[in-house]
């Protein structure tokens, strides 16, 4: 089994080598013995005797001093001749690292060969302390302990304890071997095995990581029993087996690596004989990323799995359970400064609902991009370039070269203010393949394109309250013109009209892709203004209000036109009210027919560490009666009473009065422990849902048994706190 144990307490083992040369000294004296050095011995006691190469006794309150090593006791003997040292009485050795104390210490300063008698050590890492019948030292780097303990719970509190048998340490080759050990929790046995290593630094090593336990609906109960292989420094592979109650084994396996010029991982993992099935099901993955030299780059992602309900049966994930596009690509790549190119080769593997069927989208075989930018005097010179063979198993395909220079010239680029008009060319080529049962023909597509794009920013100094902030004000103009052209006739591969947004607003195409690009005659409208505070460079409030004009009705379109001229009324809403409380609201309204398009808005109160609430509502209108949406969303982190805390989060339909997501648990966070219990339950596919229930137990800088909720909490609760992280700057131990 692989676990990492703190042993920083050993180094004080061999601190001592000094020749010490000792005379008959007068009580309450101090000894120097040999030149000034880093080696030299300070000894102090109420009383001391000894003669020059003879034994040196001290007694009373003894100090032993060497650099920042200490070792007290009430009794010490040393002989010069051997160089044994003997302390007896309360031994207590101290450095910056921790301390450990016992019944006596004997060592030999030259062979640092040592032993203590009842040793029990404090380390000032992690609040780690532990004991051990005894403690021998069979050389500066070479420790063995007979029956020790270790526990990161406080002095008093021994809800967890590590015990072995017999435990070796040799910090040369900083490795640690552990006999007969074992875990308990409140006084019960968890975990044995009876024999581990474990890496005394950050290195990995081979073994057994921390079993992981778990409930679902569609596979019952399940325990997963990882084992970690550490093949080289840049290589290494973990192997899963998943036990499900319902279905058989499915093994997890992943491998990692890495070099100086490329990294990658692999997974391959399966289930024989799924028991609700009858089949076998796998799951293939791999990412690799490589740089070429010369500015020459390589990528690959390839995803498979056997069947289209491979993750919605065997994930225990929201994000897992939902996936419907798997995407394969492979890429080249090439960048020079100044300009840029790539060729790819994307399809996907689409992962079909029964109940609600899924678009296959357009596979690209190839796709090439050219892209260059440069600046001339004042003006910039972009040109933009992509060709693309589209291939579909039953919609029309066809090849479409792009190409889009343009030029940028900035009359005015000044910090408060500035003004840059842009002209452009778009021109599209299609030549049409398979599947063209329309007899669509070969055609092409020229159209200019001119923007012009405008702000200011002003300051102001504003004290509001005890506060002194900085409001500023920020309108922005934008104007573009293209005119139209009939593309009724062209094909679409990868287009979509674009959702109305600030981002949006601020862009030349109405449309997302190159199949269509909409004709315009249209300025935006908008400002914005900021307050900042002074003392903190915090955004406190930010108010963003945009309209955009139409002084011509746009005709190319792929959903019902709007002959209005006026857009809707974006408003948005957002900052850091307080230290504690963040607000962000976005409204759509229409002034044309005086409605609410959409809205949406989330707050956050988060007054500390372990206390967050998220409150949301977003409602969107509905082309259809009764297909508005309206949720609510609401989650949180809370104490309870005493160490409980509350987590939770609900996600509600209030137009179909159904819940989207839930989840419900409590934690109980210990000093040296912490308890996570959570149920889960998320759609998978239509009318199809999930429930988890996830127990762990963490034993601090130790070990987690059962299934780990961290990642379901953390993006089902944002803003969420691992209440028992360790602070910054200390270094993960433990079992894993």
């Amino acid at each position: 089994m692989r676990f990492r144990f703190l042993s920083v307490f050993l180094v004080g083992l061999g601190l001592f080598s000094p020749h010490c040369h000792a005379a008959e000294l007068p009580a309450s004296a101090v000894a120097v013995a040999g030149p000034e050095s880093e080696k030299t011995v300070y000894i102090e006691a109420e009383q001391m005797t000894g003669r020059k190469n003879e034994q040196m006794e001290a007694h009373g309150n003894v100090e032993l001093q060497q650099g920042d090593k200490k070792v007290y006791a009430e009794h010490l003997y040393y002989e010069p001749g051997t160089r044994e040292l003997t302390a007896t009485g309360s031994v207590r050795l101290e450095q910056s690292s921790g301390s450990v104390s016992g019944l006596d210490l004997k060592m030999n300063l030259d062979s640092n060969v040592s032993e203590m008698s009842k040793p029990i050590f404090r380390l000032n890492q992690h609040n780690a302390r532990g004991s051990a019948e005894i403690m021998r030292s069979r050389g500066k780097l070479d420790y063995v302990f007979d029956g020790a303990t270790y526990t990161t719970c406080p002095a008093g509190n021994d809800d967890w304890l590590l015990k072995m048998s017999r435990l070796e340490i040799d910090k040369k080759a900083q490795l640690g071997t552990a006999h007969n050990a074992w875990v308990e929790f409140k006084g019960v046995p968890l975990l044995y095995t009876p024999w581990m290593d474990f890496p005394l630094d950050d290195r990995r090593r081979s073994g057994l990581l921390g079993p992981v336990f778990g409930v679902t609906t569609l596979g019952g109960a399940e325990i997963t029993l990882p084992f970690y292989w550490n093949i080289a420094p840049n290589r290494d592979a973990t192997i899963a087996p998943r036990v499900i109650d319902k279905r058989g084994t499915l093994f997890n396996d992943e491998f990692r690596y890495m070099g100086s010029s490329y990294v990658g991982e692999i997974h391959y993992d399966v289930l024989q004989n799924d028991r609700i099935t009858n089949t076998t099901r796998t799951y293939t993955a791999l990412k690799h990323s490589q740089n070429l030299g010369g500015g020459f780059g390589a990528a690959v992602n390839f995803n498979r799995v056997s069947d289209d309900d491979y993750f919605r049966d065997l994930s225990n994930t929201v994000i897992g359970g939902t996936q419907t596009q798997l995407l394969n690509e492979g890429v080249l790549s090439y960048g020079a400064g100044w300009w840029s190119a790539s060729m790819r080769t994307q399809t996907y593997q689409t992962l079909q609902d029964p109940l609600a069927p899924v678009a296959i989208p357009y596979h690209r075989l190839p796709q090439i991009n050219l892209a260059a930018q440069q600046s001339v005097n004042d003006n910039l010179l972009n040109m933009v370039s992509e060709y693309v063979d589209f291939r579909h198993p039953t919609q029309v395909n066809g090849q479409r070269l792009v190409l889009y220079p343009s030029v940028t010239y900035a009359l005015l680029n000044d910090p408060g203010f500035y003004l840059k008009p842009k002209l452009g060319v778009h021109h599209t080529q299609y030549a049409m393949g398979d599947n063209n049962s329309t007899n669509i023909p070969n055609s092409s597509r020229t159209l200019p394109i001119f923007s012009l794009d405008g702000g200011m920013t002003f300051e102001r100094d504003l004290a509001l309250g005890d506060g002194e902030y900085v409001q500023t004000l920020e309108p922005r103009v934008y104007y573009v013109k293209i005119p139209y052209r009939d593309q009724s006739f062209l094909p679409n591969y990868d287009t979509s009209q674009a959702v109305f947004s600030f981002a949006q607003m601020f862009t030349e195409n109405r449309f997302f892709g190159n199949d269509r690009v909409g004709d315009a005659n249209m300025a935006t409208a908008a400002f914005a203004t900021r307050l900042i505070d002074n003392s903190s460079g915090v955004e406190r409030l930010r108010l963003t209000l945009g309209e955009r004009f139409s002084f011509e009705a746009p005709l190319v379109n792929l959903v019902t036109p709007d002959a209005n001229s006026r857009s809707d009324i974006l408003l948005a809403l957002g900052g850091r009210v307080t230290d504690a409380m963040t607000l962000d609201g976005v409204l759509q309204y229409n002034p044309n027919v005086k409605h609410t398009e959409s809205s949406n808005i989330t707050a956050r109160y988060k007054p500390e560490t372990g206390k967050v609430l998220n409150l949301g509502y977003r409602y969107t209108r509905g082309a259809l009666p009764r297909s508005d949406v309206r949720q609510v969303d609401f989650s949180t982190q809370w104490p309870l009473f005493w160490h409980w805390y509350g987590v939770s989060r609900l996600s509600y339909s209030l137009q179909d009065q159904r819940i989207l997501e839930a989840l419900a648990g409590l934690e109980y966070n210990q000093s040296c422990w912490m308890l996570r219990l959570v149920a889960q339950r998320f759609p998978t596919a239509t009318e199809q849902v999930s429930t988890g229930i996830f127990v762990q137990l963490e034993l601090n800088d130790l070990v987690a048994l059962g299934a780990d909720p961290l990642s379901a909490l953390r993006l089902s609760i944002p803003g969420y706190s691992k209440l028992n992280t360790r602070p910054a700057g200390l270094s993960a131990q433990g079992l894993r």
